[in-house]
This record gives structure tokens, sequence and C-alpha cells, in this order.
């Protein structure tokens, strides 16, 4: 099995318009797969998404914030039902961010992480490994947030501030395309990149 390496890459065949020679493990080399791949785009669900993403990226490159560009690309995609899943830790940014989604004419449907207020136990969650032990924990539930969202029939649904693996169950259940406004890292000041950036001085400790 071909092991793809494209992150230590430095020629970027991907990029050029004769590329040879390319890597032995360069993805492009794949022609029986990416003929596939290019078939996808056919569909019309697929190409609307591609075809809006390819716009805002050009016209909003190095000008345009996230926010700025997830409004755009509703927009041109015709999205009007938007649902917002988010992290309870981020409930202020939530209220502003859907403030402003609905400022530009969305209508917006937002359910937060403890949804349901399952309790922990549920997972099998001892005492001791929950965050606050001797507290009554309710679980995330992102499964409920994508439930949810899909039975309000939201048409764009984005992640505010999910946890590592909530995220993940999150955008497997549901139906809507899922895009991302920001993640989650109370270390950094939700700006995860600030350990690669640091991977030359603080991270080369760990």
């Amino acid at each position: 099995m071909i092991m793809y390496t494209c992150a230590f890459c430095k020629k970027h065949s991907c990029e050029a318009e004769n590329p040879e020679p390319m890597p032995q493990n360069c993805p492009r080399r794949e022609t029986e797969v990416l003929k596939q791949v290019k078939e996808t785009y056919r569909d019309p669900k697929a190409a609307k998404l591609a075809y809006h993403a390819a716009l805002v990226e050009a016209e909003g490159y190095c000008e345009k914030t996230r926010l700025d560009e997830i409004i755009d690309f509703a927009k041109r995609c015709g999205f009007q039902k938007l649902g917002v899943a988010f992290c309870i830790g981020l409930s202020r940014e939530a209220e502003v961010f859907c403030t402003i989604l609905r400022h530009h004419g969305f209508e917006v449907v937002s359910v937060i992480c403890k949804n349901g207020g399952i309790p922990k136990e549920y997972l099998g969650i001892k005492e001791q490994e929950k965050v606050r032990p001797g507290t009554y924990e309710p679980m995330c539930n992102p499964v409920g947030q994508a439930v949810l969202l899909n039975k309000a029939q939201t048409e764009f649904n984005i992640i505010l501030g999910l946890c590592v693996g909530h995220d993940s169950l999150f955008i497997k259940y549901a139906d809507a395309p899922v895009t991302v406004f920001a993640v989650k890292d109370r270390v950094l000041a939700h700006n995860p990149l600030g350990a690669i950036y640091l991977a030359d001085s603080y991270y080369r400790q760990k």
C-alpha cells in the first residue's frame, strides 16, 4: 500500500502544469483514483460546494476574515437556514456569532453541546475521570447536536469550539455540509496553530 507523505514534499507537483518528474508516491500518479474523484464533482451538490468555495477563496484571499468567508459562501450557495453547533464554554461567542449571521439575513438554529443533560456516567465515566470529580457533569452530546439540527432541516452547519472527537461525531452524524468557524484550544486562546509556531522552542521540550 502506498504511503503518501505530502506534508514533507518540497516539490509540490500538484501545483505544476507539467509536473514531471513527480515523487514516486505523489497522489498525482494515482490516475485511476483521480479519474473517479473528478467524477464526484459532476454531482450537482458537490459541484456547487466546490465551485463557490473556489470563488470565495479567490475573492477573499488575504482580505476577508473566516467569518466573512462563511457568510459569503453560504449566500453564494443559496443556504438560508444555518445550524450552529457550539461549546457551552463559548456561549458568549456563539451569541455574538449567531447575531451577526441573523443580521445578514440567515435563519439560525443553534444547539449547545450539553443538550439533553445526559450524565457522563452513561458513557461509563468514573467519578475520578470527570473534569470536576464529585459534581454532576453532563456529557457533551455532539450526536444530539447533529440530530437536532437534522430535525430542524438546516442547510449548512457551522462548528464553534467543539472538543476534539466531539467535532468528529458531529460531522459524522450531520446531514448538511459542515464547516468550522473556530476550534477549541483553551491553552492557546483557541489558536491551535500556536503550538506549531512554537515547535522549535516551547514544544521542543515536550
